[in-house]
């Protein structure tokens, strides 16, 4: 888009050269379309006004993206962001979009600075690492690259990006330690399954819970180790605990995937958890299946995360091609947390992804 306004102003330049070299012979009104009869030069691009279907953009036209996202793999959360962002940057849509998803920092980060080299005009990041991008963002501001960031946060200065779209994690972790302390028990001992270590996510649900833990006597960590978001991981964690004999009476999962892999080795060993059970299970992400298993009982909680961020990021996109500024320069997405005593089925339908 940068170079468009650029060629723009160059063949206007042109046609000035040539209108001085023409004919000086022919009438001034011969070369002028009456000003109420003129067209748009592109004109025969644009959809008739009576249809209701958008016409397509020029490509010369399209926004160039560049979108940095992790692996959608990753959990059902991250498939349904992975989606919706690859849903809403479309030709269709009027960008020109290029994805790249992983969960190495490093490797979103050389892909990035790539992107700012190819001159995309939005750069949009969801960083594995809240550290590590400071090269990038300078790189792209003094290319005249705006970057958004979208679903995490990362460790900058406000004046580095133009916008944010994401999860308040601390809030999340504060609002499941809140409900966890609500249970009144006499002892808490924690499996904390901690995600990929350095990410919001990770640093906003360990950060609360680290805190309460470190306050209360009776709060103590049976084991608080990564699964780096895997499923099977996390079975073997909470298995390697089982077999050490030490009781527990929480298990912590920073994703829902993880909290599914912890109550698989639960089962495998006759332990009861959820409503009535021995064990208290929590989890977060917005997956429909784990709001399911909330609203059975054998899960207590869940912390929505909500996966659905492309809309905004689309219209903040939309309103800075047009010249108006974000609103906010940090929008967090709606979110709460949801337990076995309150969650609804239309919660479940409203909610899940």
């Amino acid at each position: 888009m940068k170079k468009f306004f650029a060629l723009i102003l160059s063949l206007a330049m042109i046609l000035a050269l040539a209108a001085c070299g023409g004919n000086n012979n022919q009438p001034a009104n011969d070369t002028q379309a009456p000003s109420d009869t003129q067209e748009p030069a592109n004109n025969d691009a644009q959809a008739p006004a009576d249809t209701n279907e958008p016409a397509a953009p020029a490509t010369g036209d399209l926004i160039t993206v560049g979108v940095i996202n992790n692996d959608p793999n990753e959990s059902g959360y991250r498939t349904a962001n992975d989606a919706a962002m690859r849903a809403t940057f479309t030709e269709e849509n009027g960008y020109k979009a290029t994805f790249y998803n992983n969960n190495d920092a490093a490797q979103q980060i050389a892909t990035a600075q790539q992107m700012v080299q190819d001159e995309v005009d939005f750069l949009l990041l969801s960083p594995a690492s809240t550290t590590g991008w400071d090269t990038v963002l300078q790189d792209a501001q003094a290319a005249g690259t705006q970057v958004i960031l979208f679903d995490r946060m990362l460790e900058a200065d406000e004046s580095m990006y133009v916008a944010a779209v994401v999860s308040d994690m601390p809030a999340e972790g504060k609002t499941a330690v809140d409900w966890l302390a609500a249970q009144g028990l006499d002892e808490y001992n924690i499996i904390h399954i901690q995600g990929h270590m350095g990410s919001d996510a990770q640093l906003g649900r360990t950060g609360a819970l680290d805190e309460k833990v470190a306050a209360e006597a009776n709060w103590n960590y049976v084991t608080q180790q990564t699964a780096d978001w895997d499923e099977a991981t996390a079975r073997t964690i909470t298995q390697s605990v089982i077999d050490s004999g030490k009781p527990f009476n929480v298990i912590y999962a920073e994703n829902n995937g993880m909290a599914r892999g912890a109550v698989a080795a639960l089962d495998a060993n006759g332990i009861t958890h959820g409503k009535d059970g021995d064990v208290i299970v929590m989890g977060f992400d917005s997956d429909k299946w784990a709001f399911e298993a909330v609203l059975e009982g054998s899960w207590n909680y869940m912390g929505l995360c909500n996966p659905l961020q492309a809309d905004t990021v689309d219209s903040i996109i939309k309103d800075l091609v047009a010249g108006n500024a974000p609103a906010q320069k940090i929008i967090y997405t709606p979110e709460q947390g949801f337990d076995c005593e309150t969650l609804t089925q239309a919660d479940v339908d409203t909610y899940g992804t």
